[in-house]
C-alpha cells in the first residue's frame, strides 16, 4: 500500500482553490486568452515553407546560387504552361502569347528580365507544337513572396484562361506550389464526430460539452502562441493544421478522462468539491504524465536535423502544453459550476448513470479476456502483424504535383508538361558550379553532351555563367517523374559522375532543386530515425519505470506502442504507395510516402498511444495497490476504463480521419496514419492485447529490483491509494 503523502499544490490544493473561487479562475483564463488573441493579431507572423536541410548538397547548391547569382536574387520561379489548340505557329497564338508573356513579366515581385518568351528559349515548345512553357523568375524564394503578389499571380492566370479561345494557362513550379489549398471543414467534421461519440458515452448534453469546452479553451490560446512563434522563426505552412489535428484529439481526451473520474466520484456519493479533488488527484496526474510524454516525443523531432520539422514539433508541443494546463488549472473551476448538473439535458434512450460493476459491458469484456488470455494474445498479434506488414516495403520520398487533385492548376500543369515534354520536366535538377579558374570554366562547358549520354537524363541546358565568371548554372531534365524511385537513382548517378568528371579541374558541382531537396531530406530522415526512435523509447521506458515501479510494464508498453505505430505505417504504405482504397479519400494516383512522415508519425503516435497506456495501467496499478492481486487488478482496471478508452480512441481517430478528407496529400497521410493507429491501439492493443499479457504476467508485472528502486526517484501518477468508491464500475 502507498504511504500517505503531503497534499500537492497542483493536484490537491489548487483544485479546492479553483472550486471555491471558480469565477476568479475562469475570468482570469478568459482574460489571458483574450490577451494572447490580441497579441497574435498585432505581433504574430506568417507561415513560411523554408525546407532548409543543413549539411546536404542540395542546401550547398541553394546557398551558392543565392550568393553568386545576385541577378536571380536566389529566387524561385513560377512556370507558366500553355496549351494552344491551334498550335504555336498560328499567328493568333503568337499574338496571344506575346500579351501573356508581357502580363506575367509585369507582375509584382518578378525580377526585371525574369521572363523569356517560349519562342526565344530553345526547347520550350513541345514537338507537336501545342504545348509551351516559360518561367516567371521572382527575386526571392517562394516562401518569402508576399501574399498579395501570390494572389496577383493566380488572379492573372484566372483572367488569361478565359481571355483567349483555344488557349489554356496553368501554373507549376515552386512559386505555384507555395499557395496551399484551403483546409476545408476538417476541423468541423472532427468536432461533430467528437460530439456524437461523447453524447453516446455520457448520455448528457452537459457532460458532453465539458470536454469540448475544455479543448477549445486550450486550443485557442495554443494556436495564438504558435502565431506569436511564427514572428520569430520560420514555421511551415502546414504547422497550424498539424497542430490543430493533434490538439483537438488530445484536448478532448484529456478532459474526457478527468470528467469521467469526476462523474464517478459524484455518482458514488462524494460532494462536488471532493469529487473534483479525487478526479484531479488521480486522472489529473495521469493527464500531466501523458501530456509530458507527448511533449517529450515532439521535442525529440529535433533529432531529425531538419529545422522546419523541429519547429513544427515545437509549435505543436506548445499547444499540447496549453491543453494540459487548461485541463489541470481551469477545468476544476468549470466542474464546480457545472458539477451538480453534470447529467442534465439527457439524450433519450441513452443511460447517464454508471452500470453496476458486476453487470457492465466493460466487466463482461474484461472477464472474457481473463478467461482465454493466450488465445487473445495470438489473435491480436496476428491482426497487428498483418496490418503492419506493408511497412517492410515503404519507400520514402516526396509526392509530386501529379498527386494533386485535378481541380488544381498545378496538377493540370503537371499533366500538360508530362504530355508535351516528358514527366521529368516537372522536376528539373539544378547543377550549380563553384569555379576557381579558367580551367574549371572550360571543364563545365564540356558537360552537357556528356550528361545527355548518362542513363536517366533526358537533356541538359548549356551552362549559364554569372557576371563574375566564378559560378555556373545548368538545368538537367531527368527522364522520369520527380517522385519516381528511378529519379533518385538518376540523381545519385549524376552526383557521382560530376564529382569524378570535375575532380582536379578547378570546378566543383553541387546539385539542387526540389527533386534533390526531397531526396536529401529522405536520406537525412532515414539516417536519423534509428537514433530518434531509440531515444524516445528509452526516455519513455525510464519515465514509466519511475512512475509504476515495474520492469515488465514499461518494456511491454514500448513494444505495444511500437506495434501500433507499425500499423499506422503499414496502412499509409498500402493506401498511398500501393493505392489500396485510395478512392475513399479522393486520391487517384500513387507515390512515395513523404520522407518526413515516419519520424513525425512515430513521435506523435508514441506520445498519443502512451496516453491510453497510462489511462489503463494507472487504474490497474490503483487496483493492485488495493487488492495485491495482479490478475484481479487487471480485470477491475480494464472494466472501469473500458468506456473511457474506447470513447477517447473513437474521438481522436475520428478527428484524424476527418483531416484525411482535405485536399493536401501530406495532411491525408497524417490523418490516415494517425487515425488508423489510434483506433487499433484503443480497441485492439489496450482492450485486448495488453490486458491479456498482464494476465499472463500476474503479480510478476509489478516486480522491480531493489537496486533499481533505490536508484530511481519515486513518483506517482495515480496519487494516494484511495478506497474504491461504492458502485465504481464500467465508466
Amino acid at each position: 500500500m502507498q504511504q500517505a503523502r503531503k497534499p500537492s499544490l497542483i493536484f490537491d490544493r489548487w483544485p479546492r482553490y479553483a472550486s471555491h473561487r471558480p469565477w476568479t479562475v475562469v475570468l482570469g483564463a478568459l482574460l489571458l486568452i483574450a490577451t494572447l488573441i490580441v497579441g497574435a493579431q498585432v505581433v504574430g507572423g506568417e507561415y513560411k515553407d523554408t525546407f532548409e536541410i543543413p549539411g546536404t548538397e542540395s542546401q550547398d547548391a541553394f546557398d551558392l546560387l543565392s550568393e553568386r547569382f545576385q541577378g536571380l536574387g536566389g529566387g524561385d520561379a513560377a512556370t507558366i504552361v500553355l496549351k494552344a489548340d491551334a498550335g504555336f505557329d498560328a499567328p493568333e497564338t503568337k499574338t496571344a502569347v506575346a500579351d501573356i508573356v508581357a502580363r506575367f513579366a509585369a507582375l509584382p515581385g518578378v525580377a526585371e528580365g525574369g521572363v523569356v518568351s517560349p519562342y526565344d528559349a530553345p526547347g520550350s515548345i513541345s514537338q507537336d507544337g501545342t504545348i509551351a512553357r516559360f518561367d516567371a523568375n521572382y527575386t526571392v524564394p517562394a516562401f518569402s513572396i508576399l501574399t498579395e503578389d501570390l494572389d496577383a499571380l493566380f488572379d492573372l492566370r484566372d483572367e488569361l484562361s478565359g481571355k483567349y479561345d483555344g488557349i489554356r494557362v496553368e501554373l507549376a513550379g515552386a512559386v505555384a506550389t507555395a499557395v496551399q489549398e484551403e483546409p476545408g471543414n476538417s476541423e468541423l467534421i472532427g468536432m461533430l464526430a467528437a460530439i456524437i461519440i461523447l453524447l453516446i458515452a455520457f448520455g448528457s448534453v452537459v457532460a458532453m460539452g465539458l470536454p469540448i469546452l475544455t479543448a477549445l479553451l486550450g486550443i485557442v490560446p495554443g494556436l495564438m502562441l504558435v502565431k506569436l512563434l511564427a514572428a520569430f522563426v520560420d514555421l511551415a505552412s502546414f504547422t497550424e493544421q498539424f497542430a490543430m489535428m493533434i490538439s483537438m484529439g488530445v484536448g478532448i481526451d484529456y478532459a474526457l478522462l478527468i470528467v469521467t473520474r469526476f462523474r464517478e466520484g459524484v455518482t458514488s456519493g462524494l460532494s462536488v468539491d471532493d469529487a473534483i479533488a479525487r478526479a484531479m488527484t488521480t486522472a489529473g496526474r495521469a493527464v500531466l504524465f501523458a501530456g509530458s510524454i507527448v511533449i517529450v516525443s515532439l521535442f525529440g523531432l529535433w533529432a531529425s536535423g531538419l529545422p522546419f520539422i523541429g519547429w513544427v514539433a515545437t509549435a505543436t508541443a506548445f499547444v499540447v502544453a496549453t491543453l494540459v494546463i487548461v485541463a489541470l488549472f481551469v477545468l476544476p473551476a468549470v466542474l464546480h459550476g457545472i458539477g451538480p448538473h453534470i447529467d442534465k439535458l439527457t439524450v433519450p434512450f441513452i443511460a447517464t448513470k454508471h452500470t453496476s460493476g458486476d453487470h457492465g459491458a466493460g466487466t463482461r469484456w474484461a472477464r472474457l479476456i481473463a478467461r482465454y488470455p493466450i488465445v487473445w494474445v495470438i489473435l491480436s498479434l496476428a491482426l497487428l502483424g498483418t496490418l503492419a506488414a506493408p511497412t517492410l516495403s515503404i519507400r520514402l520520398g516526396s509526392a509530386d504535383a501529379g498527386n494533386n487533385p485535378e481541380s488544381s492548376t498545378t496538377r493540370r500543369a503537371y499533366d500538360l508538361l508530362s504530355d508535351g515534354f516528358g514527366a521529368g520536366f516537372n522536376g528539373p535538377i539544378l547543377a550549380v558550379f563553384d569555379i576557381e579558374n579558367e580551367a574549371g570554366a572550360a571543364a563545365i562547358q564540356t558537360l552537357p553532351e556528356k550528361l545527355q549520354a548518362l542513363e536517366g537524363v533526358a537533356f541538359s541546358t548549356p551552362p549559364f555563367m554569372n557576371a563574375a565568371g566564378d559560378a555556373g548554372l545548368m538545368t538537367i531534365i531527368p527522364t522520369t517523374a520527380p517522385q519516381d524511385e528511378a529519379t533518385s537513382e538518376t540523381l545519385d548517378r549524376l552526383r557521382a559522375f560530376l564529382a569524378t568528371e570535375l575532380e582536379g579541374s578547378g570546378a566543383t558541382a553541387y546539385t539542387g532543386g526540389l527533386t534533390a531537396v526531397f531526396s536529401d531530406m529522405a536520406k537525412k530522415m532515414s539516417d536519423g530515425l534509428p537514433i530518434f526512435t531509440a531515444a524516445v523509447i528509452g526516455v519513455s521506458i525510464l519515465m514509466l519505470m519511475v512512475v509504476f515501479r515495474s520492469v515488465l510494464v514499461p518494456l511491454k508498453a514500448a513494444l505495444m506502442i511500437t506495434l501500433s505505430v507499425g500499423v499506422g505505417f503499414g496502412v499509409v504504405t498500402a493506401m498511398f504507395q500501393w493505392g489500396w482504397g485510395q478512392g475513399l479519400i479522393g486520391l487517384d494516383s500513387t507515390g512515395p510516402v513523404e520522407s518526413f512522415l515516419p519520424m513525425m508519425l512515430f513521435a506523435v503516435l508514441f506520445g498519443l498511444s502512451m496516453d491510453y497506456e497510462v489511462f489503463l495501467i494507472t487504474r490497474v496499478h490503483e487496483e493492485f495497490l488495493i487488492t495485491g492481486d495482479g490478475k484481479e487488478a487487471v480485470e477491475r482496471g480494464q472494466a472501469v476504463t473500458f468506456r473511457v478508452i474506447i470513447a477517447a480512441g473513437l474521438i481522436m481517430s475520428s478527428v484524424f480521419f476527418a483531416f484525411a478528407l482535405g485536399d493536401q496529400r501530406v495532411i491525408k497521410e497524417f490523418g490516415i496514419g494517425l487515425g488508423t493507429a489510434i483506433i487499433v491501439d484503443a480497441l485492439v492493443v489496450r482492450m485486448v492485447l495488453v490486458p491479456a499479457l498482464m494476465h499472463l504476467f500476474g503479480n510478476a508485472a509489478w516486480w522491480f529490483p531493489a537496486w533499481l528502486d533505490r536508484l530511481l526517484p519515486n513518483l506517482s501518477v495515480e496519487g494516494p491509494a484511495l478506497p474504491a468508491p461504492a458502485g465504481a464500475s464500467d465508466i
